[in-house]
């Protein structure tokens, strides 16, 4: 029998090769020790006060604490925009273990709507620190205040906190001048500092509420508190008090204001006053207008529908936006520029037809008075408002030179320095009709142009802001509305603070034209006669601006036609005409006669002149 072949274990090979793979394993070991001490090392001495501070940010937390907002004040004192108090129900929702629960519950108890609960749903996926209340129901009456009192023990996650919220008590009629504030949202916080306003519940959005709110807002306070692992406030380490907003006393009188916004009656309109010493705006009107108060705490969808469905209009400014040509109240101001361009004077007469033509065979364009005016002079044509001597003006200047000079007045400007949103309006030129409509200037463009047609648009806040540089031959300011913040005369950047002198070549006119304003009133055949009476001289000019365009031989007969197709009626004057304190513009949208415009401002100036306002508007005083 063969031997097989048999095969031995080779311990000794075993042996080394185990020790091998031991060193090698211990090699591995000890490298990553070393990486891991090397690693400690970094972290714990040469790294220590970057993760210092990173574990302090993960402990400690900066909240801030807004201010009590800066109040707003009429000239004598009277308070605008308030700050008032109120309890809201507001819920932590990091202590709500189930919401749908939660408001099953809370709805037994009070009253909360749909749009209340769909409100808190979006802010609640907004960003916000943990821990930070939500406000679900706002300005809880007593009645409600006391329901959830009696229930707070079992509400987890729910607190009826104070607060103070803005407040409007004059409504309505100081909606557009002084604006309102509203919630903050997303785009809200991109124009500002996000921590100053992470605890603020509102933030200005229109009016003076709006271009004032650094200085309203105030300074946020600051507070370093101990947060656990899960954002929850453990204790207050340090805190900086809020430094309140700035108030602002502004130009505007509230009696003033309140007064031109119920004149209006009915009418659709705007009414703008302003003090020709200083540019500052005593009124801002424009009506209808709305209730701000119902924007402070965020306005609920239906009320909202509401306003923007209204034919009326009533969130739209017509004081700062409203297009209007500006009609026959122009023509002081178009006398002004043929005298100062050489196409006019006081003395030249004019045969005033009831129309005038370009061509002899060309159109013709009516007089308001068919039978015409006979011989006239330029004062003759302000008194009596001739449309033929402007047609004829215009035509001989062009509109180069009534564009030049019209705008030393503003027109065609943004002019307002501290109310946001203002229209430019329209004030054409050879190079802007190019432009737009790839046509040239026609001799017909300039005749319409004259009487304040035609292509020409402007604001109320323009006209009045203009009527005011002509009350205090040429000192043009800007209108602006706040007078002092806090304890400091409102400034403005640039140009002196919207301030400059229009200098004529004969500084004269001015009081020409003075004179035959005046006359517009004191004469038997003036065109606002009606004013006759008063125990100080007024200056003033009528106007009818035409909303739509009448054919050559056609008639206007408002008897015939939809009410707003009338129209519009206009007025500017400034009182006392030596010394003037105020000056006005004033329209009626459809109005018709100028006849209403020119009333509303006799009784503003009466009011205001001789603080001779009815009994009723007694609350409005203020302080004087």
């Amino acid at each position: 029998m063969s031997r097989r072949h048999q095969n031995f274990r080779n311990y000794h090979q075993e042996k080394r090769l185990t020790q091998r793979r031991l060193f090698a394993a211990a090699i591995f070991v000890v490298l990553l020790v070393v990486i891991l001490m090397a690693r400690l090392f970094y972290l714990q001495v040469i790294e220590h006060e970057l993760y210092q501070t990173k574990a302090n940010d993960n402990r400690v937390m900066l909240i801030t604490d807004p201010p009590p907002r800066g109040l707003i004040f009429d000239r004598n004192g009277l308070v605008l925009a308030d700050n008032r108090p109120i309890h809201s129900l507001t819920v932590i929702p990091e202590r709500v273990e189930n919401l749908s629960k939660l408001k099953d519950i809370l709805s037994d108890i009070i009253d909360i709507t749909d749009s209340e609960w769909e409100d808190f749903d979006s802010r609640l996926k907004e960003y916000r620190r943990p821990y930070q209340s939500l406000t679900l129901k706002s300005q809880l009456s007593d009645k409600e205040w006391a329901k959830v009192a009696v229930d707070l023990y079992k509400l987890d996650g729910i607190q009826v906190e104070a607060q103070l919220t803005r407040y409007y008590p004059f409504g309505e009629a100081f909606a557009h001048a002084i604006g309102y504030v509203g919630r903050i949202t997303p785009n809200d916080l991109e124009r500002v500092d996000r921590l100053a306003y992470q605890g603020a519940l509102f933030i200005g959005k229109t009016g003076i509420e709006g271009f004032y709110e650094k200085e309203l807002f105030g300074e946020a306070g600051l507070s370093k508190v101990e947060v656990n692992a899960r954002g929850r406030i453990m204790s207050e380490l340090e805190s900086q008090s809020p430094v309140p907003g700035e108030d602002l006393h502004l130009y505007l009188d509230a009696r003033l204001q309140q007064y031109a916004y119920d004149l209006l009656g009915d009418y659709t309109g705007s009414v703008v006053a302003i003090d020709p010493a200083t540019g500052g705006i005593l009124a801002l009107v424009s009506k209808p207008a709305f209730d701000p108060n119902l924007f402070v705490r965020g306005i609920s969808v239906d009320d909202y529908s509401v306003l923007r469905q209204s034919k009326k209009l009533p969130l739209f400014n017509r004081a700062l936006r409203g297009g209007y040509p500006p009609a026959s109240t122009i023509k002081p101001f178009m006398a002004l520029a043929g005298l100062e361009y050489g196409f006019a004077s006081w003395t030249e007469r004019y045969f005033a037809k009831g129309y005038y033509q370009i061509n002899p065979d060309g159109r013709r364009y009516r007089d308001w008075k068919r039978t015409g005016h006979g011989w006239i002079d330029l004062e003759r044509s302000i008194i009596e408002s001739v449309d033929t001597y402007y047609y004829q003006l215009s035509h001989k200047m062009g509109i180069t030179p009534i564009h030049n000079f019209l705008s030393r007045f503003g027109f065609g400007k943004s002019n307002l320095l501290d109310l946001n949103g203002s229209s430019v309006g329209l004030l054409p030129s050879n190079e802007w009709k190019k432009a737009k409509y790839k046509e040239p200037w026609y001799p017909g463009d300039s005749v319409n142009v004259g009487i304040g047609q035609g292509f020409m648009v402007a604001t109320p806040v323009q006209i009045a802001s203009a009527t005011a540089a002509l009350a205090s031959k040429g000192h043009y300011y800007n209108p602006r509305m706040a007078n002092m913040v806090g304890s400091q005369p409102a400034t403005f950047e640039g140009d002196k603070g919207g301030v400059h002198d229009i200098i004529l070549n004969d500084q004269r006119n001015w009081d020409r034209m003075t004179n035959a304003m005046k006359k517009v009133i004191t004469d038997s055949k003036g065109t606002a006669r009606r004013l006759q009476g008063t125990d100080y001289e007024i200056a003033g000019k009528t106007g009818t601006g035409q909303v739509f365009s009448l054919q050559e031989d056609e008639e206007y007969d408002s008897d015939k036609l939809d009410k707003r197709l009338h129209d519009h009626a206009l007025f500017i004057g400034f009182a006392p005409a030596k010394n003037p304190k105020i000056s006005v513009f004033a329209i009626f949208e459809n109005g018709g006669s100028s006849s209403k415009p020119a009333d509303l401002s006799k009784q503003l100036f009466d009011a205001y002149l001789y603080d001779n306002y009815p009994a009723k508007y007694d609350y409005l005083k203020g302080r004087q």
